[in-house]
């Protein structure tokens, strides 16, 4: 069971006895109820905008995330079933570290990406759909970028840069990804995804179950988060319940006109409550439907991630995610590793300030960019 929480796809394991890491805002004292309602990605980012690219069917719709002005831009690509949001926390905390650009997107078939061929979530297509972005942001000339990934965002990284789809690659990082214990997890993956609730009564109840579970230890990223894994779903507004009390809201003609807008304003009361009862949250991502292109996207990892030429940083939760491969690639110093203790698979996101010191030594000591003035590292 523990294998297959590594499989960079969905949470790890339960909280650490001793309450949130440092980033959540949320360590109560003894009575107070903790604050799981959400929180606007405008509090994290800067602007956001739908990047349009073309392909052969049409026009996809990139959602993308942005903040800063100056320096190379920070490419940063999420999990399998979350989105550009995970990172919300992460980029504040950057960008008051270093000079940098921030682009955060949502990748196909994942946030509030629209894409023709939802359904085709192939390494291929999705190194693709980056190249085709980072294109049409920045024309034939981009800036220096620097890719990060998270899990499968993190093997997405990979690939791009082993084809070569940003020809301005600065670097790259991946979090919380590794070939060994990824292949090692797949065959129990599905009854992981089966394990989870299939629906919320309501967004701060997917927050609350996204802490409580595990999924991520960081309440305030969480609670800017989960608004991208899950989505509403109303239910047919025909149904009896909502129709019986729309239908009784009939006036008599001889009702006074205090009596009638008292009668107006419980009708509309209880419509309301009616409606938000059929009012339901689920995932924006059937996982479960994506098992195709769970191998392609982790197979051959290890050896892609070591002959990328760019400088690398790998960013685990525990050394026991490294396998063979990366275990030698490592001694023989082919890239940089920093192991997170005390995380679950959501590095990003549970330790925020953690994961950003570390990107931004990288980042100054291979002179990418400086650490901005006033920042004591």
């Amino acid at each position: 069971m523990e294998k297959q929480l590594h499989l960079n796809l969905l949470a790890s394991r339960p909280p650490m006895a001793g309450g949130f890491q440092s980033g959540s805002k949320m360590k109560m004292g003894p009575g107070r109820k903790r604050d799981f309602s959400p929180l606007p990605w405008s509090q994290y980012f800067e602007t956001m905008e739908d990047v349009e690219v073309e392909n052969e069917n049409g026009k996809d719709i990139f959602r993308i995330y942005c903040s800063g002005a100056h320096g190379p831009v920070l490419l940063l690509l999420h999990g399998g079933g979350h989105s550009a949001l995970s990172w919300a926390v992460f980029t504040a905390v950057i960008c008051s570290r270093i000079n940098c650009r921030v682009v955060a997107m949502d990748l196909r078939a994942h946030g509030d990406t629209k894409v023709k061929n939802p359904d085709d979530l192939s390494a291929d297509t999705m190194a693709k759909d980056i190249g085709k972005v980072v294109e049409a942001l920045y024309g034939e000339n981009p800036p220096p970028i620097m890719i990060i990934g998270h899990s499968m965002g993190g093997a997405i990284a990979v690939h791009t840069a082993a084809a070569n789809h940003i020809p301005s690659l600065l670097g790259l990082c991946v979090i919380d990804v590794v070939e060994g214990t990824a292949m090692d997890a797949l065959n129990s993956m599905q009854n992981f995804l089966r394990s989870r609730p299939k629906t919320f009564k309501s967004l701060e109840n997917a927050i609350e179950w996204s802490v409580k579970s595990g999924q991520i230890r960081n309440t305030e990223s969480a609670r800017v988060s989960m608004g991208g894994q899950v989505k509403k779903c109303e239910q047919s507004t025909s149904s009896p319940g909502v129709s019986n009390s729309i239908g009784e809201g009939i006036i008599e003609e001889e009702e006074d006109e205090e009596a009638e807008e008292e009668s107006n304003k419980k009708r509309m009361k209880e419509d309301d409550q009616e409606i938000k009862k059929e009012s339901i949250f689920t995932w924006r991502v059937e996982l479960s439907k994506t098992e195709k292109y769970w191998e392609g996207w982790f197979r051959g990892l290890s050896a892609l991630f070591l002959t990328c030429p760019a400088p690398k940083l790998l960013l685990l939760a525990g050394v026991d995610r490294l396998d063979k491969d990366l275990t030698i690639g490592q001694m023989q110093g082919k890239f940089q590793m920093q192991v997170l203790p005390q995380c679950g698979h959501a590095v990003h996101e549970d330790a925020p300030e953690k994961v950003a010191d570390a990107l931004a030594t990288f980042m100054v000591r291979h002179k990418f960019t400086e650490f901005k003035e006033g920042y004591l590292c």
